[in-house]
């Protein structure tokens, strides 16, 4: 390589990355977290009885405080790992525009549907969501797709049923 070329990104394990590889990374970890914890909260807070207004508001600081200190985390860590500022700071708006929108269509759904439907909507969106992030990645990285959709939405069942299970105990 000469001394004007640059070098390939290099992921933790020290495998090179191109530019489209650390946009689905940063997208696809943004994106998992807001769906997750979104259907989650949702689901949680409904089961103790929450109004339409905590739920919102749930939601809206999860959205906000959650969000800024993930991208924080984020940003501290590619710091951490040596990544080029510019870099890291692309890489921690993506992430934090990722989640901020995601979870604001599921405010979205929460302030526009009835609660009964809301609750049924949020879920179906979240599950869609979910069900396309994995297919994006799972196809990046030359996976089976079908196996790897069923492990990601177990593990939101998973979330999801948690949640429900402490928003019943409360």
């Amino acid at each position: 390589m000469s001394g004007t070329e640059a070098a390939a990104p290099v992921d933790p394990l020290g495998a090179p990355q191109s530019s489209a590889r650390m946009d689905i990374r940063n997208f696809s970890f943004g994106g998992t977290a807001a769906v997750v914890t979104s259907m989650g909260l949702i689901i949680g807070l409904d089961a103790a009885s929450a109004s339409r207004s905590t739920i919102v508001g749930g939601l809206l600081i999860v959205a906000i405080a959650d969000n800024l200190t993930d991208s924080l985390s984020i940003h501290v860590y590619q710091e951490s790992e040596r990544l080029e500022a510019r870099k890291a700071f692309r890489a921690t708006l993506i992430n934090f525009a990722t989640r901020l929108s995601l979870a604001l269509s599921f405010v979205l759904i929460m302030i526009l549907l009835p609660p009964p439907a809301a609750l049924i909507a949020s879920a179906v969106w979240g599950l869609l969501l979910l069900t396309g992030l994995t297919y994006v990645v799972a196809r990046d990285r030359g996976q089976p797709v079908i196996p790897e959709v069923l492990k990601h939405i177990a593990a939101a069942v998973v979330v999801v049923a948690a949640s429900k299970a402490i928003g019943r105990f409360i």
